[in-house]
């Protein structure tokens, strides 16, 4: 990475990007475990989200990247460990991440929302905050008698595990996983009677399979930045000032000619990058 570092900033002192030629591989680390962001297909190729738009990203700052697979709760030491340059799995901004890796800006934003299986009654709130247009809001009321004493899975490690701890400790109970699709089966095992996660990974991810046919979203949409953060970003080593700019401007480049748009298109409906 310093060579990465050196080879990026004496590019950008005679104004121009460095080349996949002239910079060494930038080595990217994410989970493949977090369809539709990332996940191994049936051929085995890493696919997803997050890895066509690491591809653009690359391609518009100019420089070759390598994905490298790793485990989600170890994947911020693997990055203070040097084993890649920069994480690319979906993993949103936080105050708290803040402390220890720094972020590009935002590269998406999505909510997070429940699922249990249908008809099974269960309520959420009691009351709501103020909600946007689209149903999500940042102050809730929960309903604690309707979620008293149930089991509800979340990926451990992550802001959604944050939030039920902090939220709705001592009504619930919060049983982690390694991986989003462990939390789904149990779900579907009848282990648990609710998920917590994001939106678009349990709606593509769960819910539109065969598997989550019996299944749904209970709740509305939860975006407080104190759990949630301000979207999903690139994480770097917090010294690597050069690399986080080099992605940021390749992330203004792609929104700005359609490539964004583009990758989007082939996985969402609607605009996944969030309000401005």
């Amino acid at each position: 990475m310093r060579n990465i570092a050196l080879t990026l900033a004496a590019a950008a002192a005679f104004g121009l990007a460095a080349t996949a030629a002239s910079a060494e591989t930038v080595r990217i680390g994410t989970e493949g475990a977090y369809p539709p962001f990332n996940f191994i297909d049936e051929n085995g190729e890493l696919q997803g989200f997050d890895i066509d738009i690491t591809r653009a990203l690359c391609e518009a700052a100019e420089f070759e990247c390598e994905f490298i697979l790793q485990d989600w709760d170890g994947i911020i030491p693997g990055l203070l460990a040097e084993k890649y340059d920069a994480i690319v799995a979906s993993m949103s901004i936080t105050e708290e991440r803040m402390q220890v890796v720094d972020f590009t800006n935002k590269y998406y934003q999505t909510p997070a929302k429940f699922v249990q299986r249908k008809g099974a009654g269960n309520s959420i709130a009691d009351g709501l905050g103020v909600e946007d247009s689209v149903g999500n809001v940042d102050e809730i009321s929960f309903d604690s008698e309707s979620l008293d004493g149930k089991v509800v899975g979340v990926q451990s490690a992550t802001i959604h595990e944050a939030f039920l701890q902090d939220n709705l400790d001592g009504v619930v109970e919060v049983r982690s996983y390694g991986s989003q699709e462990e939390a789904n089966l149990d779900l579907v095992s009848g282990r648990l009677d609710m998920l917590l996660a994001d939106s678009i990974v349990l709606d593509e991810g769960f819910l539109q399979t065969e598997g989550g046919a019996d299944y749904e979203f209970v709740g509305p949409g939860f975006t407080d930045a104190r759990w949630f953060g301000t979207g999903a970003g690139i994480a770097i080593r917090q010294e690597d000032d050069t690399l986080r700019e080099a992605f940021n401007a390749a992330i203004d480049k792609i929104r700005a000619d359609g490539t964004y748009q583009q990758i989007n298109d082939q996985y969402f409906d609607f605009d996944v990058f969030g309000a401005e």
